[in-house]
């Protein structure tokens, strides 16, 4: 079994396409007005940006402890995107270390939602 997409909620489609484009090299597919925004990870992970109040509803936070990670094969990796994040001006508040068998680091983005990146040790 293979998790084809998620559908992530955000405020501002523009900011989060132009974030997951730059920082996660995501790949844009189409976008609907301002409610939808489809994107590709290019490995056949689909990942659908979604405006609530373009569909009359209203932004609610995420859970304590909801996380989007991404895992990657080596450390060296792990501060590439770190640095990536930081050249893109993401307050980023720890720098990578070692965490519970893994190397990595947490920050926040796109209006308080909690992101991951970790390899394994």
């Amino acid at each position: 079994m293979q998790l084809n997409h998620l559908n992530l909620c955000v405020e501002d489609l523009t900011e989060a396409r132009t974030f997951f484009q730059n920082c996660f090299d995501f790949h844009f597919v189409e976008q609907r007005k301002d409610a939808v925004a489809v994107m590709s990870d290019g490995h056949g992970f689909t990942l659908v940006l979604s405006n609530p109040r373009a569909f009359g509803n209203e932004m609610r936070p995420y859970p304590e402890g909801f996380h989007i990670g991404f895992i990657l094969e080596t450390s060296d990796q792990v501060d590439q995107v770190y640095r990536r994040l930081a050249t893109a001006e993401v307050q980023l508040t720890q720098e990578p270390k070692k965490m519970r068998g893994s190397y990595g680091f947490y920050f926040t983005a796109l209006n308080n939602l909690l992101f991951e990146v970790s390899s394994p040790l």
